[in-house]
């Protein structure tokens, strides 16, 4: 690399706090310019980064010192933002999801592919070292060819510790938009892209009532499905069943396992990147030693990815197509839901990401 990819961040939320840490660490990213709706979020941020300047949108959108924006506003800005970058003439990078529905999606990544620009998006956490070593152990045939998995997120509710949790029982909200995610894309990169789906949901509780700061009390109504089943079937064949949950106090379910005709292989949970991988063969567990991914990693590493990749002309892992596909699942699984369990077929695809071969610690500025 002859110079770090330039970073201009939109959105200074919370959210950008982890991506701040990273892309003070990594020689392959440098933060140069930040935007957001709050111009004091944004001047904080921007002080934290030797150069970097807080800017307006527009301006930030035209700097020449900008080659990438990080888009972290909210879900229901992301494409228009994705959008508004890519017309001029820059690369993104996007938490998740890539946008609020796959038609809004799809619209950023042909924007992208006429303008000549990349996309990516989150979750990266896939590149740690937990879902890669899982990733390595199925490559290396040690459970056989997986025909099954499961993905299990429960929790009794978000209105417990969030102090304005309404749009998390709204539409575009719920646990499976929320969580989905992390769970969905690690199974593209173990399993592959998915053909099939069904779906069933509920909302058991229609009013929930902020637990915590300053709306304590507060009752609020829930418009969206609070808990989703979906059954997955991938295009090699694997059935993936899934469980999202904001109607559930405890459970002992593993977050997430992949089973073939050899073995069972036990997943840390996604929405991190580190974590024991561990296989089973008899009657033991065993725990797998880190053999792949990227070590030490926080939100970014992803980007950091994409900046690499830009540099040797590769695809970058967490890239748009992954993440479409993803929303585009996570869709279809509610319309079926919505459909009382029918089948419904998911329309796009993607390529299963390479891997990470090997440790690799991104702060020692390694290239491909």
């Amino acid at each position: 690399m002859s110079r770090p990819l330039r970073v201009g961040v939109v959105g200074a939320g919370k959210i950008s706090e982890q991506y701040s840490a990273s892309l003070a660490r990594l020689p392959q990213l440098a933060l140069t310019a930040v935007a957001d709706l709050d111009a004091g979020r944004a001047e904080a941020l921007a002080s934290a980064h030797a150069g970097a300047r807080a800017l307006p949108l527009q301006q930030l959108l035209e700097d020449d010192d900008v080659d990438v924006v990080l888009n972290l506003t909210i879900p229901a800005a992301h494409a228009e933002v994705a959008l508004a970058a890519i017309a001029a003439g820059k690369h993104v990078y996007g938490e998740k999801p890539l946008a609020a529905t796959t038609a809004e999606g799809r619209a950023v990544l042909e924007a992208a592919a006429a303008a000549g620009v990349r996309v990516g998006c989150a979750p990266d956490t896939v590149l740690g070292t937990g879902v890669q070593t899982a990733r390595a152990a199925v490559d290396a045939g040690l459970i056989g060819t997986p025909h099954a998995a499961t993905a299990t997120f429960v929790a009794p509710g978000h209105e417990l510790w969030h102090p304005s949790p309404e749009f998390y029982y709204a539409p575009g909200g719920g646990p499976l938009l929320d969580m989905g995610p992390y769970y969905l894309t690690s199974l593209v990169h173990l399993l592959g892209p998915v053909a099939r789906v069904t779906g069933l949901a509920s909302a058991p509780r229609s009013f929930r009532s902020v637990a915590t700061g300053p709306k304590a009390g507060l009752e609020f109504s829930v418009t969206t499905p609070s808990h989703v089943t979906g059954l997955l079937q991938h295009r090699d064949g694997a059935l993936t069943t899934v469980v999202m949950s904001f109607d559930v106090w405890g459970s002992r379910a593993p977050r997430l396992e992949v089973h073939g005709p050899k073995g069972s292989l036990s997943v840390p949970d996604p929405n991190y990147f580190d974590g024991s991988v561990e296989l089973c063969t008899g009657e033991q567990w065993t725990g797998l030693e880190p053999s792949a991914g990227y070590v030490g990693a926080g939100r970014g590493e992803g980007l950091a990815d994409l900046s690499l990749a830009l540099a040797a002309g590769v695809a970058h892992r967490a890239s748009g197509e992954v993440a479409l596909h993803v929303l585009d699942v996570m869709e279809q699984v509610l319309a079926s839901a919505g459909a009382g369990g029918a089948p419904v077929e998911v329309a796009s695809t993607c390529e299963r990401p390479e891997p990470v071969a090997g440790l690799v610690d991104l702060t020692a500025g390694v290239t491909l």
